[in-house]
């Protein structure tokens, strides 16, 4: 039997993302009391097989590969999460996906019954501007993938300030 929270927070983690995206995630989880699930996808391995708590069994997608292992979630993106995370007070872990990224955190919110997945958006830079066009947008491929709400953080949103989160004091 699962005992963490009910329809958890998903937000979908990478290195150097800004840190008020996972800010904004904690916030969602403790304003649903919930737990926070913060994802890595690993788009260089194929999900083989999936556990009920999300955890993913996986290959390399090349065939020349022997690399059998999985690969355990980045440490130094677990100690910026653990920067970010630690005083607010949210239950939170780590989890390691493989594959597409839209289709990777749709089918892990299906398995956990997310009540909603949050992702960052890429770097106004022309390079970001470009991969987004030929890549598409992960929110845009999750909204027409599947049920649940996604919440998209804006990487920068020049002149607005970000809000007061309940954590941060006044």
């Amino acid at each position: 039997m699962n005992d963490s929270p009910h329809h958890p927070v998903i937000v979908g983690v990478a290195p150097g993302q800004p840190p008020h995206v996972l800010e904004q995630a904690a916030y969602f989880a403790s304003h649903f009391g919930t737990e926070l699930v913060c994802v890595f996808v690993d788009q260089a391995r194929l999900p083989v097989s999936e556990g009920d708590d999300g955890a993913v069994a996986s290959v390399s997608i090349d065939p020349d590969s022997s690399d059998e292992a999985e690969e355990p979630f980045d440490a130094k993106l677990a100690a910026g999460l653990e920067s970010v995370l630690r005083d607010t007070g949210v239950r939170w872990r780590t989890l390691v996906v493989a594959g597409e990224v839209s289709a990777a955190l749709s089918r892990l919110a299906e398995r956990l019954d997310a009540a909603m997945i949050v992702v960052g958006t890429h770097d106004r830079s022309v390079g970001g501007s470009i991969q987004e066009f030929f890549n598409r947008s992960v929110a845009t491929h999750l909204a027409h993938r599947q049920p649940r709400p996604v919440v998209v953080i804006p990487a920068h949103a020049p002149g607005l300030e970000a809000p007061l989160l309940p954590w941060h004091e006044a």
